[in-house]
């Protein structure tokens, strides 16, 4: 068995086996941290960047805006197993939600974007998504009396293809959901998740889950092969078509657990219509094991307890 690194790397299955056998005692108030009441932003760019992230003047053809695919009343994606963008044309990748996406540790499900603000410019120039530059969307807000104002009030160089993206970044940085009844309990809030959510994180610790969803985002914190005990079969072939290096075929980038219940379909190609078809999928191809029904029924529990209310921001 094998565990991917940040750089892409891999270690041994001790690495796995001393990770266990550190995380079955640890529990909940170690491996998995509650997302913070509070992140410092620049609430002028994140207005900013909230306007742009709605506009869909960001598309070659004016239809396609960054809330398209990722849509905050539900879940921050945007529900389909493939995106579409202009012209109808279809993306080949589930489109992760943009929620709690500052706490990962790269972009994309390849990691080909190190920060919010490099990975803001990947769909604008995405021929399949918005088929534009940034270069071009600049010269049209440079137009927009409203636009130009507000780039000119916060930046001393107005409206530029960097200012565009450091916007979007930082309104996409400053959409965090910090309470969930999981993070209420990880607070101390005993009685915030049912008994069935808690014997679920039991098991979703001493089944090994926790291995690879761990941190304040429940994963988004490293690389790992998808498929270590079954051909996943996958088509997109991850971290290779970045590095080109033969260790990364298959290799993507974990997703977070945050609000999983809302985002649906799962996995990068959205094989999985539910979660409890996640789970299953999960234990056969990362775990090598099947799980008893209740025992899954315990875990998708344990999921659904993080679901956190609509940040204000949002709305």
């Amino acid at each position: 068995m094998m565990i991917t690194t940040k750089r892409g790397g891999t270690s041994s299955a001790l690495l796995l086996i001393l990770l266990l056998f550190i995380a079955v005692p640890l529990g909940a108030n170690t491996l998995i941290r509650p997302i913070p009441k509070h992140i410092d932003a620049d609430m002028e760019k994140v207005k900013l960047g909230k306007k742009l992230f709605f506009d869909p003047i960001l598309s070659k053809d004016g239809t396609i805006s960054c809330a398209t695919c990722h849509n905050l009343q539900e879940g921050g994606d945007d529900g389909a197993r493939f995106s579409s963008g202009i012209e109808g044309k279809k993306g080949s990748i589930n489109s992760p939600t943009v929620y709690n996406s500052t706490f990962n540790f790269r972009q994309f499900w390849n990691g080909r974007a190190r920060d919010l603000k490099e990975q803001v410019k990947g769909p604008v120039k995405n021929p399949v998504e918005m088929a534009h530059s940034l270069e071009e969307v600049a010269e049209k807000l440079k137009k927009e009396k409203e636009y130009a104002t507000a780039f000119g009030a916060i930046y001393s160089d107005g409206v530029t293809p960097e200012n565009i993206s450091d916007a979007i970044a930082e309104f996409e940085k400053a959409l965090i959901t910090p309470d969930s009844p999981f993070d209420r309990y990880l607070r101390g809030e005993k009685d915030a998740i049912t008994p069935e959510a808690k014997k679920g994180y039991q098991l979703f610790v001493s089944k090994g889950c926790i291995i690879c969803h761990h941190g304040v985002n429940i994963g988004g914190n490293f690389f790992n092969k998808f498929g270590i005990f079954h051909d996943a079969n996958s088509s997109d072939m991850g971290r290779y078509e970045i590095t080109g290096r033969e260790e990364d075929k298959y290799v993507f980038k974990v997703p977070s657990l945050r609000n999983i219940e809302q985002t649906a379909p799962y996995m990068h190609d959205g094989r999985a219509k539910t979660l409890r078809q996640a789970v299953e999928l999960m234990s056969q191809y990362q775990l090598g094991r099947d799980m008893l029904p209740e025992e899954i029924d315990a875990i998708v529990a344990f999921l659904r307890s993080l679901t956190a209310p609509i940040p204000p921001l949002a709305k």
